[in-house]
């Protein structure tokens, strides 16, 4: 089967992407044709068979969207066209599945799409893209979605035979590339005190990943630890004035790294403060790597988080936030013990299922 795979794709970073290039490698060892039409980046290129494309936008907000759905319909008809494209994989709904569903109609092709999370969770709130949503939901032929906790909120919308298209399809983590035994000399690099604990954050400097309440939880902490947050994106400003203006001590900015495997295995603890998340793949990189976690109760986290290996919170309360790290960070017995089973919870998670 020739499949084009539309969204997020390496080198661009964030689970999306990770999901996006996991699902192409295990199609191309099924022995699929695979093809991804991803946005514009200066180091896009053909990787593992697979051949990359880009359409054209602008990084403007409000008009990357707009722009990208124009060109990606021009760009994705053509491809449909010249590689005898037989299915259409869009992940996120808006705007890469309802380009699909769209193309898919004009060329009378199969659409899959995958809803990720946020694209139920928060644009689905959105009164102008809410129809677009249901639109796309209701004219895709397979609808993958990475959690139970996303599956029950499209049913939510009561979209006619919904249920009947709906496959639960969790995401997946390279075990080849994340392993607990990693050498890393990123604690060195970032000169760190080799006396403390290192907190780890990982993800884009968004709203919905809940990094105030992080910043506030590591001001009221206990134990002394050193906080690591790597990732880029709006918020990156903001976050280091807030630091600055608090006095909030050991904390550190890397900006966005695309040598994630190499920073997991030098932090002690992983922490993920979200308001709103499908089902992430950073946490199944930090158990894979041999990292417990903090993570706030939302999404499909409780299915990953279970106490043996890690702690659940609720999201906006930055107290039960630091009382939980400073749990970890002092109890080496109870961290100790979730090390030990972190990476094997992980290995259930080494194979993406191919909904189609």
């Amino acid at each position: 089967m020739n499949i084009c795979l539309l969204g997020q794709f390496p080198p661009h970073i964030g689970g999306v992407s990770s999901h996006t290039y996991l699902l192409a490698r295990e199609l191309v060892e099924r022995g699929d044709e695979v093809h991804v039409l991803t946005y514009p980046h200066p180091d896009i290129k053909d990787v593992d068979e697979i051949h990359v494309e880009t359409a054209a936008t602008v990084n403007i907000k409000g008009l990357r969207g707009f722009l990208f759905l124009i060109s990606a319909m021009v760009k994705l008809i053509s491809m449909v066209r010249k590689y005898n494209i037989d299915l259409i994989h869009a992940h996120f709904l808006i705007p890469p599945g309802l380009i699909a569903v769209l193309v898919g109609g004009l060329t009378g092709r199969k659409v899959a799409v995958t809803v990720h999370g946020s694209d139920i969770f928060i644009q689905s709130r959105n009164p102008i893209l809410r129809p677009m949503i249901k639109y796309v939901l209701a004219k895709a032929d397979y609808v993958a979605v990475v959690n139970e906790t996303i599956r029950k909120q499209i049913l939510k919308l009561e979209i006619r035979g919904i249920s009947d298209k709906i496959k639960v399809t969790p995401n997946a983590v390279d075990l080849e590339k994340f392993k607990p035994d990693t050498k890393s000399d990123f604690k060195d690099k970032l000169k760190l005190d080799p006396e403390k604990k290192v907190i780890l954050f990982v993800g884009n400097l968004v709203p919905q990943k809940g990094l105030k309440y992080l910043l506030e939880a590591k001001k009221q902490m206990k134990s002394q630890a050193e906080l690591v947050i790597v990732g880029g994106g709006p918020l990156m400003a903001e976050l280091q004035e807030t630091v600055e203006i608090n006095g909030i001590e050991d904390v550190h900015f890397t900006g966005a790294r695309r040598d994630i495997e190499k920073i997991m295995p030098a932090g002690d603890v992983f922490v993920l403060p979200s308001t709103s998340e499908g089902f992430p793949i950073t946490l199944l990189e930090a158990f894979a790597s041999g990292l417990p976690a903090v993570a706030t109760d939302v999404g499909g986290i409780k299915e990953l988080v279970t106490p043996d290996v890690g702690l659940l919170v609720e999201p906006g309360d930055p107290a039960a936030l630091g009382e939980a790290l400073d749990k970890i960070v002092q109890d080496s017995g109870l961290r100790h013990s979730m090390v030990e089973k972190a990476p094997v919870k992980a290995k259930n998670y080494g194979y993406l299922e191919i909904p189609y």
